[in-house]
């Protein structure tokens, strides 16, 4: 490939290897503007020159016809060269096509244009903190949420009722301006418009020319049975107002179930522990449970060990999906009593005697003194 005395090869300039993808062209490409760009190095003409050095390899190589051409002939392209930028003007003449999506923000919009005037409103949050028996049985809950609402009197628009919005002088109602660097033109948001293309003469009494005033609005929630912690309901169209006419953004509402001081959750599944005493574990016998939604009974059966679990079925959280609800689990311990009458004890003692306990024979005072005597 023949190569010009006072150009470099635009591979060498752009730091790929000839056979490279477009997307790997161009994301060097990127790189380099935004590093030598005249906006990001006022003054430094040796920037401003690799800038334009890159800025022509990038036009050459990520045209297929014309790198195909310069694969074959190099710079003298048959002696007509790329010199002097040779269609090139052509490849910029449409800036956004080719740097919009490499310098968007940091031209300040350069792809900001009339459609995008109207803007959704933004999303809101709000959290809010139920019990666990709220949970389960579903409520109702009535919000009361600061935002910002459209503007009743202008409708949004931001302009006094009665006038109307004139086009910009300076963008002409475009919304952008162009601004040229030697050869280089590019698109930016009009400041005097902010993008607008439009510009309010008589600014809304109401709400000052912004389109949205601050309200507060009453919002009845309903709290499906059955929602856990981490859950987030979503309310279309209850966030704040859009601008410009743009459409309302949408409310979120986070929901938080307190911990319970006798049940545990685990998914629709709940858990919690009783005590019953020694003699009902020892017979058997029955035990009310507390419930969700009151008492529940407990059928113990005789020998039960402490740390049983027992399973009472669909007494559990509902399903937020489906009808079914689950189960509550109950862990038994046993009760020891920790005084007993003389008659509990003399009971107690013939039936560690009867099984063989080992356990020593308890003396009152009388049997003490008795002792004593002897």
């Amino acid at each position: 490939m023949t190569m010009s005395a006072n150009k470099r090869d635009y591979y060498e300039v752009l730091s790929v290897a000839k056979g490279a993808p477009a997307e790997e062209i161009k994301k060097s490409y990127r790189k380099l503007a935004l590093k030598y760009h005249p906006d990001r190095n006022p003054g430094d003409k040796q920037a401003e020159e690799k800038f334009k050095e890159a800025a022509e390899a990038y036009a050459v190589l990520s045209d297929p016809e014309k790198r195909s051409q310069y694969d074959q002939f190099g710079h003298s392209l048959g002696g007509r060269g790329f010199s002097g930028f040779e269609g090139f003007e052509g490849a910029f003449s449409d800036f956004s096509d080719i740097f919009g999506d490499i310098f968007g923000d940091f031209f300040g919009g350069g792809r900001s244009s009339r459609s995008e005037r109207g803007r959704r409103g933004s999303d809101l949050q709000y959290n809010v903190e139920i019990t666990l028996e709220e949970a389960a049985a579903g409520k109702e809950l009535s919000l009361n949420i600061p935002r910002q609402e459209t503007c009743e009197a202008c409708q949004g628009s931001g302009a006094e009722p009665g006038t109307h919005k004139v086009s910009c002088p300076e963008c002409r109602g475009s919304g952008q301006i162009r601004i040229s660097q030697g050869f280089f033109m590019f698109q930016r948001a009009c400041p005097r418009c902010q993008g607008e293309g439009e510009r309010i003469e008589k600014p809304c009494r109401v709400c000052r020319g912004s389109g949205r005033v601050e309200k507060t609005r009453k919002l009845n929630v309903k709290i499906p049975a059955g929602i856990e912690t981490g859950s987030r309901l979503r309310i279309s169209g209850e966030g704040e107002g859009g601008r410009r006419g743009g459409s309302a953004g949408d409310l979120y509402v986070g929901v938080v179930v307190k911990e319970h001081p006798v049940f545990q959750r685990d998914g629709e599944d709940l858990h919690c522990e009783i005590e019953i005493p020694f003699t009902v574990a020892c017979l058997g016998g029955e035990v009310n449970v507390d419930v969700l939604d009151g008492k529940s009974s407990l059928k113990v059966p005789e020998g039960t060990q402490s740390g049983k679990v027992f399973c009472l079925h669909a007494k559990g959280m509902p399903s937020v999906r489906s009808r079914a609800r689950g189960d509550l689990y109950v862990r038994v311990k046993i009760r020891v009593p920790t005084r007993l009458t003389e008659k509990e004890r003399k009971l107690l003692e013939e039936f560690a005697k009867l099984h063989g306990d080992g356990v020593p024979e308890h003396k009152n005072l009388f049997d003490k003194m008795k002792d004593g005597f002897k």
